[in-house]
């Protein structure tokens, strides 16, 4: 008995390790959450029942997910937005080319990961935790960038720089920093309207800050023409 507890004990001590693995394939949202604590019994009285409790949690729940939908919606058809036509990259899982599973160029485009998952429609690099890796995007239009919106879908919060470039090649750091970024998301870098055309960007990721492989969905450039 002793042996089969200790056993136990490993395996949920491995199962909570897990990350955005290549081996499990997923990684749900809500591992990246802390488990809800109990209320305390005395907390359910008839002025406020535990099924009225549960309705206001479903209520606020349905409301937060509302929200984020509508952003999400308002980001991918903002029309001061523009979605990268090609990208290269320091280095692609299994060295991934062309339109392969987690290539560069599968950061191009509009957002195509419905899901804060291990998914090979987003770019990663090659091996997890292994420092510095980067994304380099093109955009079909140069305008004056006002912001980089960079939607992360596993192994959120490792960028931490964004680059735009100016229309002699020179790079212009516009953000960097602590990435905040939690599940499926955005990190928003906004800052002051360029006196410079940009139609590339790029941005750098630590894949060793946030464990397991760090994944890229799409990058938006934000801009005008004046």
């Amino acid at each position: 008995m002793k042996i089969h507890l200790s056993l136990l004990c490993c395996f949920l001590s491995l199962a909570f390790l897990l990350s955005c693995s290549k081996k499990s394939g997923t990684q749900e949202e809500a591992a990246s959450k802390p488990a809800p604590t109990a209320a305390p019994a005395a907390a359910a009285t008839s002025a406020n029942p535990p099924a009225a409790d549960a309705n206001a949690a479903e209520t606020s729940a349905k409301m937060a997910a509302a929200d984020w939908a509508m952003k999400q919606d308002e980001i991918k058809n903002d029309p001061n937005g523009q979605w990268a036509i090609t990208a290269t990259a320091s280095s692609s899982y299994n060295d991934a080319q062309g339109t392969a599973d987690w290539s560069a160029n599968q950061a191009t485009g509009a957002p195509n990961v419905d899901k804060y998952a291990d998914d090979g429609k987003a770019w990663t690099s090659k091996t997890a935790d292994s420092g510095i890796e980067w994304l380099d995007l093109k955009y079909p239009k140069p305008v004056h960038a006002s912001e980089v919106r960079v939607r992360e879908s596993c192994g959120s919060g490792a960028v931490v720089k964004v680059e735009v470039f100016d229309e002699q090649g020179t790079a212009h750091a516009v953000w960097q920093g602590n990435d905040p970024t939690k599940d499926l998301n955005y990190l928003i870098a906004t800052f002051p309207k360029t006196t410079f055309k940009t139609a590339r960007v790029k941005v750098t990721l630590a894949t060793n800050v946030v464990p397991g492989w760090n994944e890229i969905d799409a990058v938006q450039l934000v801009g005008a023409d004046q």
